[in-house]
């Protein structure tokens, strides 16, 4: 069976005439007919009844039609996949922050490939202001980083960490229904500070204090300042995702706070305009299988 016959029947159906049906195929009238004589030959049927100048589907006709628009549908579907497979890059590089390549990529790389398995993956880390140089000199194909914006990229928040306090087990404050910011200032603490601007809405917690909190170790690496906290060097705050191994296992226990319910960090996906398009989309829907509708970590662990 021709598709170009399939397609001309479905076309004169949704259009009332012929006449349309060429002009929107490129063909002439003629050929139109030729095609609707062939498919009626093949069918055994006649799928078209003429009333004066006018034309009406048969009862033949409209049982087929569903048929027709389905095997067109399908048609095009596959067409569209062959073609979009040829135009995908054997390589896609990736950028991201350190936190990001630690805690987020492994689970977000091991699905992507599923969907792209003839792609291979290339990532590098760095700051954010690396990596969004990287996108802009195109070194890098899509970055990982945090809630900024760039006139010659675009850029969609892919999750939202949120910023809790934690502590070490056996710890004063587990026993307490509430903790209060001068009960914090005075303990040992943990500052990991990584640059962003949510980092400064918890120094402000201490703002309206007499004396300044009592930071004992400061650090730009996640994975450092969490160890220092369950080796009961001091209590700190942390971007949940980084503690949610040790969350599980009870080596950290976040405690409740006000303060810091709407302290998140965000990191977003950029790229240049109209590029990528296919990856984005699957990472986005990566996002939201991981990370819930709201991309909120911290629903995973309630």
């Amino acid at each position: 069976m021709n598709i170009d016959n399939i397609e001309a029947f479905v076309f004169i159906v949704h259009y009332g005439s012929y006449n349309k049906a060429a002009d929107i195929l490129f063909l002439s009238q003629p050929s139109v007919s030729a095609r609707i004589q062939s498919l009626e030959r093949e069918l055994n049927c006649k799928l078209f009844d003429r009333i004066g100048k006018q034309i009406q589907i048969t009862e033949e006709g409209k049982k087929f039609l569903p048929y027709a628009q389905q095997i067109l549908m399908t048609y095009q579907k596959g067409k569209l996949h062959i073609n979009q497979k040829k135009s995908l890059p054997e390589e896609l590089r990736l950028g991201c922050t350190v936190s990001v390549s630690n805690y987020t990529i492994p689970d977000v790389l091991s699905r992507l490939k599923q969907r792209f398995p003839n792609t291979h993956f290339k990532l590098v880390t760095g700051t954010t202001d690396d990596i969004i140089g990287k996108v802009v000199n195109k070194e890098v194909d899509i970055g990982f980083v945090r809630n900024v914006s760039h006139p010659n990229l675009q850029s969609a928040k892919f999750y939202e960490d949120p910023i809790r306090l934690y502590v070490y087990e056996g710890h004063p404050f587990l026993h307490m229904d509430r903790v209060t910011i001068e009960q914090i200032a005075v303990q040992p603490l943990v500052f990991f500070e990584c640059g962003a601007l949510d980092w400064l809405r918890v120094h402000r917690m201490f703002g309206g204090l007499d004396h300044p909190p009592n930071i004992q170790f400061l650090t730009d690496n996640s994975e450092t300042a969490k160890k220092l906290v369950i080796r009961k060097a001091g209590i700190g705050f942390l971007p949940s995702l980084s503690a949610q191994e040790e969350t599980r296992s009870g080596k950290l226990v976040p405690i409740p706070m006000q303060e810091t319910e709407a302290i998140t960090l965000q990191t977003n996906i950029v790229s240049c305009h109209g590029k990528h398009a296919p990856f984005i989309e699957a990472i986005m829907s990566i996002g939201k299988e991981l990370y819930g509708e709201k991309n909120d970590i911290e629903l995973l662990y309630k």
